[in-house]
């Protein structure tokens, strides 16, 4: 059974990648030529660019699916908040990989929004994200010690 939410989790990660640079590459010539490539936490552009920086966001993604997916795929290679033995190795991975994989979900959903937001906001000044921009981050921020918490009940 882990082996299979394991692979839906890897379809699904994919899957946001991929839907992102499809959306990125779909919306490209619509763009104005300068976009806003920051916010600030309102929601207010804050930065601007050229519209090269449109991928800035789905190279980001790319690069860390496969950061994530190396390590979820050779956990041994990576770093571990406790020290990893022969009693606590099994589970410590399981952690780790079932954590990586949400954490890029929470990730891609980060990005689908922002690049989004971005797309929105190039040609209307007034548009809004469509989950707030703290709550993305609050999200996000908020995972990481979770998991390690759990990390350390299971030394």
């Amino acid at each position: 059974m882990e082996n299979i939410l394991y692979i839906i989790f890897d379809i699904l990660n994919f899957g946001w990648v991929a839907f992102l640079w499809v959306f990125t590459l779909k919306n490209y010539n619509t763009l104005p030529e300068r976009i806003p490539v920051h916010f600030d936490m309102e929601g207010k552009a804050d930065g601007f660019g050229g519209k090269i920086y449109a991928f800035l966001i789905p190279v980001i993604a790319l690069g860390l699916y496969a950061v994530f997916t190396y390590g979820t795929r050779h956990p041994e290679d990576t770093d571990f908040p406790v020290e990893i033995t022969d009693q606590n190795m099994t589970t410590q991975f399981l952690i780790m990989k079932t954590g990586l994989r949400i954490l890029f979900v929470l990730l891609a959903v980060v990005f689908l929004n922002l690049q989004d937001y971005m797309f929105r906001y190039a040609v209307d000044d007034k548009a809004k994200p469509r989950i707030s921009l703290a709550t993305l981050f609050l999200s996000v921020i908020l995972f990481t010690p979770a998991l390690l918490f759990i990390a350390h009940l299971f030394k």
